[in-house]
């Protein structure tokens, strides 16, 4: 079963939160920025309770950002098969996804793209969300599905940023539809 939920403002109030320790814990990797990423950082939007958090950092900055995030008690988790992104396990707190980005990946614009456009087009956010409210009502989904049930609105977000190649789209396309 999948969890959406109608949006809320204290997302923003959490992140905030979870930024500021973050923020504290990276002082001293001059490159990284943290950044809010998914559906809990666009105002209006249904979500998974779910917060997710992107640090993002240039290539040599990556280990010194990840020493960082565990010095605070985050608990790193490998990539998990996606290249330029390493992912922690939040010590307590708000529930949250954190991942260490590479700067300037397909990841990182993707997820950039999409918080930007969601935020200033609310017919494609009114159009992701009736799709992710119908997805989560069916009592027997499992996650892979409802990912390649996004995938196909997630495509209209991610053209009308113009920030990927259509090779980019393309890959996108294959990983979301894959599940």
């Amino acid at each position: 079963m999948i969890e959406v939920v109608d949006w809320s403002p204290r997302w923003a109030e959490q992140y905030e939160e979870v930024a500021a320790v973050l923020t504290r814990a990276l002082a001293d990797v001059r490159s990284a920025r943290v950044e809010h990423v998914g559906s809990t950082s666009v105002p209006g939007l249904a979500a998974k309770p779910v917060l997710d958090v992107d640090v993002i950092v240039e290539p040599e900055d990556v280990p010194a950002a990840v020493a960082a995030l565990e010095s605070v008690g985050y608990v790193h988790r490998g990539d998990l098969g996606v290249t330029g992104r390493e992912a922690f396990h939040a010590p307590d707190g708000p529930r949250r996804n954190v991942y260490v980005c590479t700067a300037g990946t397909a990841n990182v614009r993707n997820h950039l793209a999409v918080r930007d456009v969601l935020r200033r087009r609310a017919d494609l956010r009114e159009a992701y969300d009736s799709v992710k409210r119908a997805l989560a009502a069916d009592p027997g989904m499992d996650i892979d599905t409802y990912i390649a049930g996004k995938s196909a609105v997630l495509q209209e977000v991610l053209e009308a940023s113009g920030e990927l190649s259509d090779e980019e789209l393309a890959a996108i396309r294959r990983l979301n539809d894959a599940g």
